[in-house]
């Protein structure tokens, strides 16, 4: 019988060695094998007592959303929040916007001559002899000047706000139907929304307040005492356009008309003479005027002669004819305790400005 260490049959023949081989180190000696306890694990004692082969899943928890389903809520919620928002605040408008216009206001400052005014019934030599000789006839004295984009308007909206300005200044002072106190629709519809109450009330209620006078909106002479001589209106001035910050342009105009004007009903015959009015306008415009074609006016300077002082100039022009001087005296006093109230102006004007006849 072997050794301890020997297999039960003794070493394998031809195996050099005995004890040496390559599979000592893993057979047991009898005394390992005798005293090992061997236990088999019958089918029930195999489910109860050990883990199954598969792991089984947790069931689905029903009683809430995934954290998937979650975020797409969340995802669309904002999606959502963002259309409101953009549609609520346009990207083109700023609180600037849509602040409410600033009223218009207005100086208007009669010229009073020195002398006689002069008169021809030749209005052709009237105006040759004049400082208007030069000037454009009509609309064409309003051009438009050359434009370019700015930092934050196109090429399109400052071209857009020239034109609002240009129709404008052609429709309140040029159009006959204005000029003869007859027609304000086809000036107040180019007028923002919120200038039309001061607008309204200019005209029927018209005061010297540097608020509320018509002829600080427009030109209009008193159709009993004065008519147009003749539809070929002079005209000399300038447009001008700039951006003020990101949301408003500015145009300024400057613009002198001269009108020939014979006195009402006095027929062909009677003498012509010229009437001078300087008109310096600010407009104003926001992306939403320059889409509606309208324009906030908020600076009127008007310079106009031959006037008399003493006449009232808020509501009507009331230009000397040939042959007429002024009346005595000056503008109505002006109360520097009373709020509200715009000076009473007049000026003088240069014997220059008329006809050398």
């Amino acid at each position: 019988m072997g050794g301890p260490a020997d297999p039960p049959e003794g070493t394998p023949e031809g195996a050099p060695g005995g004890g040496e081989d390559e599979y000592r180190s893993v057979v047991f000696d009898e005394s390992f094998v005798r005293a090992a306890r061997l236990q088999e694990y019958s089918a029930q004692e195999r489910i109860t007592d050990h883990a199954p082969a598969v792991r089984r899943r947790p069931p689905l928890r029903r009683a809430g959303l995934s954290r998937q389903a979650l975020v797409l809520v969340v995802l669309i919620a904002l999606a959502f929040g963002t259309a409101v928002y953009m549609g609520v605040r346009h990207p083109y408008q700023t609180p600037a916007a849509q602040e409410p216009a600033d009223p218009l206001r207005m100086t208007v400052i009669p010229l009073a001559p020195e002398g006689k005014v002069p008169g021809a019934t030749d209005i052709e030599r009237l105006y040759a002899s004049s400082p208007a000789a030069q000037f454009r006839i009509g609309a064409e004295g309003v051009p438009l000047p050359a434009s370019r984009r700015t930092a934050h308007f196109s090429d399109g909206q400052v071209v857009t706000a020239l034109i609002t300005a240009r129709d404008y200044i052609v429709r309140s002072s040029l159009d006959p139907e204005v000029l003869t106190g007859r027609e304000t629709r086809s000036v107040r519809v180019l007028l923002d929304p919120d200038q039309l109450d001061q607008f309204d009330q200019s005209f029927a209620r018209p005061t010297a307040d540097g608020r509320h006078a018509p002829t600080g909106w427009l030109v209009r002479f008193d159709p009993a005492r004065t008519e147009l001589a003749g539809r070929e209106i002079r005209v000399q001035g300038t447009l001008q356009a700039a951006e003020t910050d990101s949301s408003t342009l500015e145009v300024t105009s400057d613009h002198t008309f001269v009108y020939a004007l014979r006195p009402a009903g006095a027929g062909q015959e009677a003498k012509a003479s010229l009437f001078t009015v300087r008109r310096e306008l600010h407009f104003r415009f926001d992306r939403e005027d320059l889409r509606l074609h309208q324009a906030q006016l908020v600076v009127s300077y008007v310079q106009a002669g031959p006037l008399s002082c003493a006449e009232d100039s808020a509501s009507r022009l009331r230009p000397l004819l040939a042959g007429q001087t002024a009346k005595e005296g000056g503008p109505a006093g002006t109360d520097p305790y009373a709020t509200g109230s715009a000076p009473a102006l007049c000026g003088a004007l240069a014997p220059g400005a008329q006809p050398r006849l």
